[in-house]
């Protein structure tokens, strides 16, 4: 069963043997490309450029075409009646009957209508709309940073697991190598068989962290797999340079150039954007229009009716050509409410990018912290390591002679095992703090080409 255990282990950590392993860089470079939240948004930045061409539809002019056919009676009154969408107008004079006779209308029309100048209010409807293009392109790189730092941090799990298994492996040969010396001894009757005892629980308990360990492997190849979109079992990883010391660089870049920061800049940016469309609405509307229709009735101006198909073809024409402006009067009270707003919320994002600057400073000083403190910790673990290993073999050597008890040994095992664990972690916890340093400036770039 050990050897079956240790042979899964080994497979399990090993994923190269199979040829499933990828290294950090492409595990992030995949999970950018495949992962779905990437891939929404990239979907929301075409659409907010397809509403920038949309905005700049206003400048060209409006066509319409209509052909229009009915039956229906012809009698009119004088009168007014306000504008309304419920009562059809009836053109023609007033008749001196009422009559339920009806005939025949028909009309085709074309209209062009084209504002020639609009105070600015259809370029800042422009730029309204590509601040939103931009915020969404700003909203694409702070995920594109969530997921890769994500990815990254999935892939550094994978390989502390992988260690920390193979540790939990070593020391389960150590305990079983200690059981079958102490079991000699006992059979010899130069130990009681309390000490015999006592190794099995510590075989038992170093088995028991060993199949934790694997466990913490495969809880790990899950959660990268889940970002690669792969099944866990190709979700193996190179370890690369990333067992080794990582060079004393600091990453290059400050918070202000963070994706988050730009995204709020543009978010502030887009507020202000809106304010300058709401100031120039409220200004006159000029219209150039040119019209050509014509028209035709089954009914005559003495009140006769043509024959049962006339007014079925349009065969009165006319043309026109007008300037028309209108002027919102009364709509200056809302845009002026409106304009409020905006200002509030210019204010809102302001406090916003000053807060997330703020958190962001915080989150680096934090990181810088554990980085020196991760450093200093993997100086200083080969020197515990190699001090353990000495505590471990005088320990075995006096509890041999008989100087010593079991409980000796089995201590410093166990500080063995704690030390040789801390040193294989500790270069892997370097690594994870530089991560979190490049992560809260915002690029990984530099981060990712050190681990090449």
């Amino acid at each position: 069963m050990f050897l079956a255990r240790s042979t899964a282990l080994m497979a399990l950590c090993c994923g190269c043997a199979t040829g499933e392993s990828i290294t950090l860089h492409q595990a992030v470079a995949q999970s950018l490309e495949k992962y779905p939240a990437t891939r929404v948004l990239l979907e929301q930045v075409s659409a907010a450029a397809a509403g920038v061409q949309l905005a700049r539809t206003s400048y060209l002019p409006r066509a319409d075409f209509l052909a229009h056919l009915n039956r229906a009676t012809r009698n009119n009154v004088f009168g007014m009646l306000f504008p309304q969408s419920t009562l059809p107008g009836i053109s023609g004079p007033v008749l001196t009957s009422n009559s339920v006779t009806s005939v025949w209308g028909s009309a085709v029309g074309f209209l062009v209508s084209w504002e020639p100048f609009d105070f600015g209010l259809r370029k800042a409807n422009v730029d309204t709309a590509d601040a939103a293009r931009r915020r969404a392109e700003a909203g694409v790189a702070t995920t594109r940073l969530e997921v890769a730092t994500a990815a990254a941090d999935a892939f550094l799990t994978i390989l502390a697991a992988e260690q920390a298994a193979r540790s939990a492996q070593a020391s389960v040969e150590r305990a079983k190598a200690l059981e079958q010396v102490v079991g000699a001894l006992v059979k010899a009757e130069l130990r009681p068989g309390a000490d015999a005892e006592r190794t099995r629980a510590e075989t038992a308990l170093a088995e028991t962290q060993l199949i934790q360990a694997e466990q913490a492997v495969a809880v790990a190849r899950a959660a990268l797999a889940q970002f690669l979109g792969v099944a866990p079992a190709q979700a193996g990883a190179a370890a690369g340079k990333l067992l080794e010391m990582p060079p004393e660089v600091e990453a290059a870049g400050s918070v202000e150039q963070h994706p988050v920061v730009r995204e709020q800049q543009v978010a502030i940016e887009e507020v202000k954007a809106r304010q300058a469309a709401l100031a120039r609405s409220y200004y006159p509307k000029f219209a150039l229009q040119g019209t050509l229709y014509a028209r035709a009735t089954g009914a005559n101006p003495d009140g006769t009716t043509g024959s049962a198909a006339s007014g079925l073809g349009p065969n009165i024409h006319n043309w026109g050509v007008g300037f028309t402006m209108t002027f919102p009067i009364m709509d200056r009270a809302s845009i002026k409410a409106k304009s409020e707003i905006e200002i509030y919320k210019e204010r809102s994002e302001v406090a916003r990018q000053q807060q997330l600057v703020r958190d962001l400073n915080g989150r680096l000083e934090k990181a810088k912290a554990i980085l020196e403190g991760a450093r200093r910790a993997a100086r200083q673990a080969p020197v515990q390591l190699e001090a353990a290993r000495a505590v471990e073999q005088q320990a075995k050597a006096r509890y041999q002679a008989g100087l010593s008890s079991i409980v000796e040994v089995a201590e410093a095992q166990r500080l063995l095992a704690q030390a040789d664990a801390d040193n294989a972690l500790a270069r892997l916890n370097v690594w994870r703090a530089m991560l979190a340093v490049a992560a809260s400036k915002g690029n990984l770039d530099e981060f990712l080409d050190q681990t090449r």
